[in-house]
Formats: C-alpha cells, structure tokens, sequence
C-alpha cells in the first residue's frame, strides 16, 4: 500500500510478535498446542494484517480466536442428524463409553504384548480374540488387523500368493473412494480367476476353474449395492462343499462386520452364519456394523488363522493398542451405538422428533434412515425427521456445536435416530441459531 508524503502506514501499529505470544489466551494455549503450531497460528494472521486483509486493531481478537477455537487436532465433533447410522465420511462408527474408557487406559504403557504375571513377552491382542470367541463361537480362532480391506489383503496373500483366486464376476465390487476388489487382490500376488457372469454364477462355474493353480475360493458380499432380476448365485454352503472336496480354502468377505443374526437386517450376512455353513475364514470391518474402531476382523479355522498371524504381511496390517482395546471393549461390553441407533425405538423417535419441531417451530415428517458404510443397500429405516428450509444447513453444519443433517429436495432434513438423547436439546438450540435472521 503507497503511503502519501508524511501519512503514517497503518500497517506499523500490527502488534509485535512478542507481545502476541505474552497474551494470556496465548499462554494458556500451550497446555494444548506446540509452540511452532502457536508460532504458526500467530505468523498467519500477522500475514494477513500486513496483507491488508485484516485492520491491526483486529490482531489480537484474531490471533486469540486462533489459538482457543481448535485443540492440537483439526478434527471437529460433529452431531449426526442426517439419519444415516454409519456414516463414512463422519468417521463410520461413533464409539460407546466402553471403547472411549478402553482407549484413555491404553494411552500410556500398557500390557499389549507382556504377561505382567511371568514378566516375560506375550501375544498381542489376546484379550480381542478371547472376546471376539466368546461373541461368535462359531469360530476357532480370530485375529484383528488394521482394517476390513487388510484382513481380505492378508488370507489372499497368505492363501494365494502366486495362485489363482476364484471368485464370481457379479462379486468384482468397487469400494469407497475409487479402490476396486481386482484391484486389491492383485496388489497381493494373487491372480483373479473370474467365473460366471454380472448377473449369474454357478456352482459349476466355480468348479470347472478349480485346477492344481487354486489358492483359494472368495465369496464376496455386494454390500453396496444390488442386482435384481434374472440372477443366481452360490451360497456358502455350496462353495464349503465344493471346497472340502477339492482341498480348497473358502474365504467369506462379509464388509459389515455383523457376528450374529440381525432380524432388522435379514439379509445382511454375518461371521456365525458364514463359519456353520463351512466357511473357512470370515473378513469383514470392525468400524461398521460391529461398532467398534477401524479395524479388520478375520475369523475362522484355528490353522489356517494361525497361518495368517504367522505371514511377514501380518505385521504391516498389525491393529494399534488403541484399536485393540477399544474392539475388545466394544465386542465384550454393552450395546454399541450402531445397534442402538439400527433398532432404535420408533414411537420414542416420533415422541423426542415432535418435541424438537415443537422447539424450533419446525414440521415433522416420515424419514427413512439408512446403515450406510455399504451396508444393506435399499433397506429403509424407518423413522422421523424436522423439515426445515435448505438454508438452515450451512449454519447447522458450521455452527457450535456442528450438526450435519440431510439437505433433500429444497429441505434441511433433521433426523435424530443417531443422535444421543442427551443431546437432544443442544440439536434444538443449534437449530434456533440456524434460523436466527442474519
């Protein structure tokens, strides 16, 4: 900025850096951030005053809104009124108290791999695997990796590394953010043998590509998505057979992660149903419909999972102390959220939905929720939502605290299945400020 003869720049009263950092909202904010974040934090909004894009009398609000308005991470809690229970870009499954607990004990130093009674180094993850047997004892053993596409990474690596696995083409699927089955399993060594076609497969099919080449057979679940209409397919009991008699290996990719039956979801599969029709080894995810943390869950014949722990892979796709803890809380304690919001009790929906249009002045209207996280595609949850205008969603969802609700068809769509009911009346004051003219 061209300063005129004798005309002060502004830009000299800018506070000096030093004085910034004595603020006491500034010293108060390195029990939480670095000194090179908080330098960082100061530097940008300096920068902007000698830019000409802030007056330097703002400095010092800025630079304390700065420091105080985010912790060491950038990630923000978010309340998920859009109905949909695991929602992947809102970080798939909400944690219960249990796994919270589980996670702040194991922080520090903890037992992970030490026998505290002998003193002497121990397995890892023993208390996951006890507790994953004891929730599906259909299985022999278990074993816990990083996440759901690791496990299916590590039984095709281990059971067919430079073999051929056979799988169906109507289970060729591509997952989230671009990354597809064929893809995946290549990455391994492993060469697909594809059988069949998008919309039918036989067992015949899988038994005519059988050949002294076969690591192993897939059965893959088209979690999000569905064919209808002149369609077959091989269910497991059928490939079990198929590959007992052929010495054979079945792999179950189930994507979910449901251990046992759900009636909410009928045709969802899950780990014990999979293992008594004679799978050989289950995968699926830990963060979706089990409710737990990320995390690659793999179940099945004691042998072949012990075959799997035993591969150098399995120490590249090894599950943190903190997701340990937090499954095995999650599997052995109460019900997870995800099953809370799944079966969620309609006329208590309708009972706190109506309460809160009462609240804001919004109109109550029927809202299907969704699984999500690909799982049971097209199958309707039944419930409620506050219809309120399109323009209620930016200040919803930017606002403190920040509320993600469904925006559809000209509306902001309110729906409280996921929503804790504790937190019912923060959801209803965030929806006043939303509509507060502006």
């Amino acid at each position: 900025m061209n300063q005129g003869a004798g005309q002060v720049d502004p830009r000299r009263s800018i506070p000096r850096t030093d004085a910034l950092l004595a603020l006491p909202d500034v010293v108060a904010a390195r029990e939480r951030l670095s000194e090179a974040t908080i330098a960082a934090r100061i530097r940008a909004v300096t920068d902007r005053a000698r830019r000409c894009e802030l007056a330097p009398g703002d400095v010092v609000a800025a630079v304390v809104d700065a420091v105080t308005r985010t912790g060491p991470s950038t990630q923000t809690s978010v309340l998920n009124a859009t109905g949909v229970v695991v929602h992947t870009n809102l970080g798939r499954a909400p944690l219960g108290d249990a796994a919270i607990a589980a996670i702040v004990d194991a922080a520090g130093y903890v037992d992970v791999e030490m026998d505290l009674d002998t003193g002497v180094r121990s397995k890892r993850g023993v208390g996951a695997r006890d507790a994953l047997l004891t929730a599906c004892p259909a299985a022999e053993d278990a074993l816990a990796v990083n996440n759901g596409a690791a496990a299916l990474v590590l039984a095709t690596t281990a059971l067919a590394a430079g073999r051929e696995v056979i799988v169906s083409r109507g289970e060729l699927i591509e997952i989230g953010a671009g990354f597809r089955l064929p893809d995946l399993i290549a990455s391994t060594g492993a060469r697909l043998r594809e059988v069949g076609t998008t919309n039918r497969t036989h067992l015949a099919d899988y038994a005519d590509a059988v050949g002294p080449d076969t690591g192993c057979l897939l059965k893959v679940h088209p979690s999000n998505f569905r064919v209808s209409g002149f369609t077959s397919g091989v269910d497991v009991a059928a490939l079990a057979r198929l590959g007992r008699d052929r010495g054979i290996p079945l792999v179950v990719d189930l994507g979910s992660g449901l251990l046992t039956p759900d009636p909410v979801l009928p045709d969802e599969p899950d780990a014990t149903t999979a293992l008594r029709a004679g799978a050989d080894l289950t995968t699926a995810s830990g963060d979706k419909l089990l409710g737990g943390p990320q995390a690659g869950v793999i179940l099945g014949r004691a042998d072949l999972v012990q075959r799997l722990s035993k591969h150098p892979l399995a120490r590249a796709v090894r599950i943190d102390k903190l997701a340990l803890a937090a499954l095995e809380a999650t599997v052995a304690g109460p019900v997870a959220p995800v099953m809370r919001s799944l079966h969620a009790d309609p006329q208590r929906l309708r009972e706190r939905t109506e309460a809160l249009a009462d609240a804001v002045g919004g109109e109550l209207v029927a809202h299907d929720g969704r699984v999500g996280g690909g799982g049971a595609p097209g199958i309707p949850l039944p419930g409620f939502a506050v219809r309120l205008p399109e323009s209620a969603a930016c200040p919803l969802r930017t606002g403190t605290p920040a509320v993600l609700a469904r925006v559809h068809d000209g509306a902001t769509l309110v729906d409280l299945r996921c929503i804790p009911e504790n937190d019912d009346q923060c959801v209803a004051d965030a929806v006043r400020a939303a509509m507060e003219p502006r």
